[in-house]
């Protein structure tokens, strides 16, 4: 069925009709939507029937027969009802939210199993609650018990494995409650570390430092921690200042490695580090030969890296030796760094006062200074309040030790008389306002009533004036720390409490003592008051050093005050210098941004002027090509016709023709642009000769060979004259080209010139500009802290009331200006001095010149001289010297000889081999004959043996009794007969091999 429902018919034998099917039981057992029948299938033994649905479920039903059924079981099926058309049907549940019938099912079967759950443990805990009752029972029996009969707490213990089992589950446990609350945990923590990073960390806590003894105190600097942004912009300027120092050095370093590394070695000498190859064995002429070759190649090697090593030295000479007109680079470039940065001296109020480069102000260079100053006087501080700091910390010390001390002296007191008791100094306490830091601390105690105080607020709602658990909650933060076990005060008190008791002891056991007990006693007495003074003195020395320390840092820091001070003054100048810059700024920016285009087109114009002169030169490179080649081939044409050619004024003509009106163009060309070239003043004589006969005209036809000219030669002549037309076009648009150039590169000069112009203005009036900005800042005021001993400046032995003429200065300037006057006026009389000096030794070294160059000329002269006397002509010994003795020559015949001499070995090993092979071969011959006379003998005997055994063989019958010698002669021959086989036999294989 779709609706999930099942209909089971009751069918009687064979009648199936329609009829019959009017009475049916319907049961409804799978979902109504989903739940359609997929499927009816009974079992192998008819006795059940199953239904699967589309909701996933199957249903078993059981299948009984009339007989089976019992009679209690047996369904009656009802009527039908009446009246169900007038009946509302059932609204279909519509509640997406609403549980279906599977769904509520599981529901009550979870809620059953939950119900026996929840009996099972209340079952359990019932057992457990009666296990501990009777436990405690047993364990108030015990306590009954007498102390002698009583079991100790390990003997209750079954197993101590149970424990440590429980120890284990319960760590179990709070390791996975901790991963269940890390994420929670590691939320607030950020969310604390947050709020500590906005506001406790932003601020650094003002700590005052109160001395012992009297009414001196040193507090720290209030100060802002410095951005973390700040930290890392310095990081980074630092590290980049460290690399760049790094660099620098390694530059130096590697400069200073190559001017330390020696020349390198030559090749005879690399020849030499080498390894020698093991010589063969040689006669004594072959090792002479070597050697003699071996001199020679050295011979050879050391003049040749003599000659190399003078020519080295000549060309780094020749290169060294500095120009008529030189000047030392480093001295020129030091002397425009001076000029540039030697700066001015004038007072700056001055009209004439100049302005060098470092000395122009900028709002970055500004900023810059403000920043390098607040950085350092944030360092200053920060230093200062690390010592107060570590002061503190030195009090705390100090405490901890008074009190270890008073604790001692107390222990000895607890043995003397009252009388003889010193006073104890008191203990020094920390102020609230040396610790500050415990105004922010906290711990669990302080947070849960925190909480408690919050919970019970809510639960009020009733509006307060002040939080009651604030105020609590700042009382516990204020209020002294619990005094721990292991806190000084509190082991003093326990000390104290055991010297009680054990004086009480000692009271109860009072009694009379004896003499050595007396002296024993008078002893300890001198000692302990010894101590006690001791410790008394010891704990005034303590306070008295912290006391000086304090004043010593009060002193020093009083001084930092005046230098911070300052410091804010020149702080507030550099804000007022910085306003003013900034009003500035932009006009500055403006002729910064005017100067560099001008800076940028200049550039341009000077890379467009380069490649100008470039093409220009080019061009004139190509002219002069042309020219050549125009020159060339008048005289290859001059060279065709030969001598005394009838035809050659014809053919001049023809090679001439239009040449003329070409001339005439270019001539016109080049008065119309003013230019004027450089004519070539060698001309073929042929080209002179013609212009000469050039009036005289002769009537022939160019076109047409006339009778009696060689053809070739005409035809040459006409393709010379295509070839001249072509070079002097080509020449005319060089030409014109080179005209072209000259017109832009003229302009493009005149351009430049007028760009140099206008950025000399602007520099001009960026320099007026930087003078007028410097003297609006000379118009501030500046506050400078002076003393009465400092001021110099006195009129009639008084201070003068206008001060407006006078300067300031520094005493460490003051003596820096007076000591750098006297070293100038020494470096200018040494100056003088080595200048002097110079002179001279150039006048010196003029004359040895003059006079080394007749000396070389002289010699020169004389060697000239004496080589033509010797050989007659001029011959480079150099050469002479390197190729006397053919090297590889020598060395081919030596290895000849070695070869030679290898093999002679090799025949002579070879021939005495044969001779000894020879006699061996002879000793063996002749131990085989031997062998074979012997085997003749043996066999002759055998013969004879074999004879005489046949013999006696044969007599044997007649004989019947023989005798024992005739039959031991048998036994005898026998065995000879054996041996003497085995003897033939072993020389028949000694021959065989």
């Amino acid at each position: 069925m779709q609706d999930g429902s099942l209909r089971a018919y009751p069918l009687s034998g064979g009648d199936v009709s329609v009829g019959a099917l009017k009475d049916y039981w319907y049961l409804n057992v799978h979902d109504n939507d989903n739940g359609h029948i997929r499927g009816i299938r009974l079992s192998h033994d008819d006795r059940c029937l199953i239904t699967y649905g589309g909701d996933g479920n199957i249903f078993t039903f059981d299948l009984w027969s009339k007989e089976e059924l019992p009679k209690e079981l047996k369904v009656i099926i009802p009527p039908p009802r009446s009246g169900l058309e007038k009946e509302k049907g059932t609204e279909d549940i519509r509640d997406p939210d609403a549980y279906t019938i599977e769904e509520y099912k599981q529901k009550k079967e979870c809620e059953r199993k939950m119900k026996e759950a929840e009996e099972k443990k209340n079952k359990k805990r019932e057992e457990l609650s009666a296990l501990r009752q009777d436990f405690v029972f047993l364990l108030q029996k015990n306590q009954e018990l007498p102390k002698h009969m009583q079991l100790h707490r390990e003997e209750f213990e079954m197993d101590c494995r149970i424990f440590e089992e429980l120890d284990r589950q319960r760590l179990q446990r709070i390791q996975l409650v901790q991963k269940e609350l890390a994420w929670k945990n590691e939320k607030q923590l950020i969310g604390l570390q947050k709020l500590q990073t906005q506001f406790q960390d932003s601020l650094e806590f003002t700590l005052t430092v109160h001395a012992i003894q009297s009414n001196h105190q040193i507090s720290t600097y209030s100060l802002l921690t410095v951005s973390e942004k700040y930290v890392q912009d310095k990081k980074h300027k630092d590290r980049e200042w460290a690399v760049l120092k790094e660099k620098w050095a390694t530059l130096k370093e590697t400069e200073q490695a190559e001017e330390e590394i020696p020349r390198k070695t030559g090749p005879n000498e690399a020849e030499m580090l080498e390894t020698p190859e093991v010589r063969k064995p040689t006669t004594r002429y072959i090792e002479s030969r070597h050697e003699k070759i071996r001199r020679l190649v050295e011979k050879y090697d050391a003049l040749k890296a003599k000659i190399m090593k003078r020519r080295a030295e000549w060309h780094e000479l020749y290169k060294s030796k500095p120009r008529d007109n030189y000047e030392n680079s480093k001295d020129a470039e030091e002397i425009k760094e001076a000029r540039e940065n030697i700066g001015c001296y004038r007072l700056k109020t001055a009209t004439n006062y100049t302005l060098t480069e470092d000395d122009h102000i900028s709002t970055e260079k500004k900023m810059m200074q403000l920043a390098i100053l607040e950085d350092l006087i944030h360092e200053m501080k920060v230093n200062m309040n690390k010592e107060i700091v570590s002061l503190r910390d030195l009090k705390v010390s100090t405490i901890d030790e008074i009190k270890c001390l008073v604790k001692e002296v107390k222990s000895i007191q607890a043995s003397l008389d009252v009388s003889e008791h010193l006073r104890i100094p008191l203990i020094p306490q920390l102020q609230p306002d040396e610790v500050p830091e415990k105004i922010v601390e906290y711990n669990s105690d302080v947070l849960l009533k925190f909480k408690e105080e919050q919970e019970a607020e809510a639960k009020l709602k009733e509006p307060l004036e002040g939080c009651p658990s604030s105020r609590a909650f700042r009382h516990v933060f204020l209020q002294t720390p619990p005094v721990e076990e292991d806190h000084p005060m509190a082991q003093a008190g326990g000390a104290s409490a055991v010297v009680t008791e054990e004086q009480t002891a000692f009271e109860m056991e009072k009694a009379e003592p004896t003499e050595m007990e007396l002296e024993i006693l008078k002893r300890e007495k001198i000692k302990n008051l010894y101590l006690q003074e001791t410790l008394i003195k010891k704990i005034k020395t303590l306070v008295i050093n912290f006391d000086a320390e304090l004043h010593l840092l009060r002193h020093k820091k009083l001084k930092m005050d005046v230098q911070m001070k300052s410091a804010g003054l020149r702080c507030l100048t550099c804000c007022e210098e910085l306003l003013i810059l900034k009003k500035l700024e932009i006009h500055e920016d403006l002729l910064e941004e005017q100067i560099c285009a001008l800076i940028n087109e200049q550039e341009d114009i000077q890379s467009k002027l380069k490649s100008y002169v470039a093409q220009m030169e080019d061009s004139k490179c190509e002219i002069a090509m042309l020219q050549e080649r125009e020159k060339a081939l008048y005289a290859s044409f001059k060279a065709s016709l030969g001598e005394n050619n009838e035809f050659a004024d014809f053919l001049a003509n023809i090679l001439k023709k239009e040449v003329e009106n070409v001339e005439e163009e270019l001539g016109r060309e080049a008065d119309e642009e003013n230019e004027n070239e450089e004519e070539d003043d060698e001309k073929p004589d042929l080209q002179t000769d013609e212009e000469n006969c050039g009036s005289e005209d002769v009537v022939l036809d160019d076109s047409i060979c006339p009778e009696g000219c060689s053809e070739d030669l005409f035809l040459n002549t006409i393709q010379l004259r295509q070839q001249r037309i072509g070079i002097e076009k080509a020449l005319a648009e060089e030409k014109k080209v080179a005209a072209d150039l000259k017109k832009e590169y003229d302009t493009l000069a005149i351009k430049a010139k007028e760009i140099e112009t206008s950025l000399d203005t602007k520099n001009r009036e960026l320099e007026a500009f930087q003078w007028e900005k410097l003297h609006r800042l000379n118009e501030l005021y500046v506050a400078v802290p002076l003393r009465l001993h400092q001021v110099q400046c006195l009129v009639d032995g008084e201070m003068p009331r206008d001060f407006s003429q006078t300067l300031v200065f520094t005493n460490q300037s003051l003596q820096y200006l007076q000591k750098r006057i006297v070293d100038q006026r020494n470096e200018k009389i040494m100056q003088r001095e080595i200048h002097k000096k110079a002179k001279e030794q150039h006048k010196e070294l003029l004359q040895d010149k003059k006079e080394m160059e007749k000396e070389i000329k002289r010699l020169e002269e004389r060697c000239n001289h004496l080589m033509m006397e010797k050989f007659g002509r001029l011959v480079d010994f150099e050469a002479v010297q390197v190729h006397s003795v053919n090297i590889p020559m020598e060395q081919m015949k030596v290895r000849i000889m070695e070869k030679e001499y290898e093999h002679f070995m090799e025949l002579k090993e070879w021939e005495e081999r044969i001779v000894v092979l020879q006699h061996q071969l002879t000793e063996l011959t002749r131990e085989n004959t031997s062998k074979l006379h012997q085997l003749n003998r043996f066999c002759q005997e055998k013969h004879q043996l074999e004879t005489e055994l046949e013999s006696l063989m044969a007599g044997q019958g007649r004989f019947e009794g023989t005798r024992s010698a005739d039959i031991k002669e048998t036994a005898r021959l026998e065995s000879r007969l054996v041996r003497v086989t085995c003897e033939v036999a072993f020389l028949k294989e000694q021959i065989d091999l």
